[in-house]
């Protein structure tokens, strides 16, 4: 029987990218593998630890479990204490303690709640990005402090120990590895490549805005507005192909194949995030060719130069100015950006080894 037992509650985007690069790396014997498709990661949130608990043998040898934080752990182990001795791996792709809501008052606490009870709960926690640790882990006791009537005493105490980073590894040998490309001619606008999910806490306002912002300094340049578009989408990107005629190149999501030849094609890849712990995209779209401008916060000071990262809209829309008009500018600076960094940390190649050796006790 195998040992070790994978859960994913939320079984799409860079969670099924996860498990699905770990599944490559382990023997099909070593592993049991129970998934949740990725709709309504709200009931996944909720519910997903019944649903699992009904669906593990009770036959099983398992040693080891690994889930991300989707999954309440504690409430599984709590409904099938017979896999209370494996030891409990937890995976942080983000966390609820500083998700950006509009209102206050509109935060479900719960998810919240569930996060830090399965860290109470887990033997050892990883999270993608020191960013991500640090913000759970710094937001837990005035998180706590919310809760009337009652008082919490050591929970994050107890939970520092068990902490450790681990970046999430990408599969960069599935893409377009930038080398040496066709001569661009200095007439080719810059392409503008805006790669996240079409929600507020991507903050698309601050992209329209500096698109507007930009046009209205006279330059030319293509954007491509890529990511998971829902049934509504942000009112900032109404008539926004009218609003910008000509500069438009891609609205909406494209298949993968298709998206990475974008990416192999784009210039400048943009962020304006204003939830982002690690962000996939971003380091598909560099290592395909484009120089990052992202915002001075969240996890982007610690994976770029502080030469990429900007604080206002104003700033963006001037280096943004400042390379459309001046394209051998831009392909200068390019060529020094990608002369410096190195995205091996990154990769799968260098990533997944330490995944499965965690996952096999080895480490």
């Amino acid at each position: 029987m195998a040992p070790i037992l994978i859960l994913e509650a939320f079984y799409g985007g860079s969670h099924k990218q996860l498990v699905d690069v770990l599944l490559k790396n382990l023997k099909e014997e070593e592993h049991d593998l129970l998934t949740i498709p990725a709709k309504k990661w709200h009931w996944c949130a909720r519910m997903s630890a019944l649903h699992f608990a009904g669906r593990i043998s009770t036959a099983h040898r398992y040693q080891t479990i690994f889930c991300s934080s989707v999954l309440n752990l504690a409430e599984l182990i709590g409904m099938r204490t017979d896999l209370a001795a494996c030891r409990k791996i937890v995976y942080f792709h983000e966390n609820q303690l500083c998700y950006p809501v509009r209102d206050a008052k509109q935060r479900d606490v719960q998810y919240g709640i569930n996060q830090i009870t399965t860290c109470l709960c887990a033997d050892r926690i990883l999270f993608n990005s020191r960013y991500n640790m640090n913000s759970f882990l710094d937001c837990i006791e005035s998180f706590l402090r919310k809760v009337p009537n009652m008082s919490f005493q050591g929970v994050r105490e107890k939970i520092v120990p068990k902490c450790d980073v681990l970046y999430f590894p990408v599969e960069f040998g599935k893409l377009t590895k930038r080398g040496v490309k066709a001569e661009k001619e200095e007439s080719l606008p810059l392409h503008i490549i805006w790669p996240h999910r079409w929600e507020h806490d991507k903050n698309p306002e601050q992209l329209v805005e500096a698109l507007l912002g930009l046009q209205a300094k006279g330059v030319n340049f293509r954007v491509s507005i890529l990511g998971e578009r829902f049934e509504t989408i942000p009112i900032c990107f109404e008539q926004l192909e009218e609003r910008l005629p000509g500069k438009v190149a891609q609205f909406g999501p494209l298949p993968r194949e298709e998206y990475l030849r974008t990416l192999s094609e784009g210039d400048v890849v943009l962020s304006t995030a204003l939830h982002e712990f690690y962000g996939v995209g971003m380091l598909e779209a560099i290592y395909s060719g484009c120089v990052p401008l992202v915002p001075n916060r969240l996890v982007y000071p610690e994976l770029y130069p502080k030469d990429k990262l900007f604080n206002t809209t104003a700033q963006l829309v001037k280096q943004l100015y400042n390379w459309c008009r001046n394209r051998a500018l831009f392909e200068k600076h390019r060529e020094d950006f990608f002369g410096k960094i190195s995205l091996d940390g990154y990769s799968a190649e260098q990533l997944v080894p330490q995944f499965i050796a965690i996952l096999r006790n080895t480490q």
